[in-house]
């Protein structure tokens, strides 16, 4: 699994618990939830990481091997970095198996920036 022990917890959620917070709309952003918004905005803030994570969410297994996704036009170890930044923001999860990592989106903490960014109809 990934190491994520030092991620704020709407960045990190525990296993099986969304993120909280409520939509911009509906209340003012409290401090901590703010700064744990900017740090999901800010691993996402990167073209290289949203190609990553463009290439696990649509991968059609649900998961992916690095090896099927690390053709982003950067070296490996750069690869490797960014996806390491999107591990810590809790925006993938990441298991061994044998010689290589397989990663995969978190559904429930998407649903939640969803939520966060939510506009009715009527505004």
């Amino acid at each position: 699994m990934s190491n994520l022990s030092a991620v704020p917890e709407v960045a990190l959620p525990p296993q099986g618990a969304v993120p909280c917070c409520s939509p911009l709309i509906s209340a003012e952003l409290s401090t901590l939830d703010a700064e744990r918004l900017a740090n999901l905005f800010k691993a996402l803030a990167d073209p290289v990481r949203l190609r990553l994570l463009s290439r696990v969410a649509s991968h059609p297994a649900g998961e992916a091997c690095v090896c099927d996704i690390s053709d982003v036009g950067v070296s490996q170890p750069t690869v490797s970095h960014h996806l390491k930044k999107l591990r810590e923001a809790g925006l993938l999860s990441s298991q061994r198996r044998r010689s290589w990592v397989y990663y995969r989106v978190d559904p429930d903490v998407f649903a939640a920036l969803a939520s966060v960014l939510a506009m009715p109809a009527h505004v």
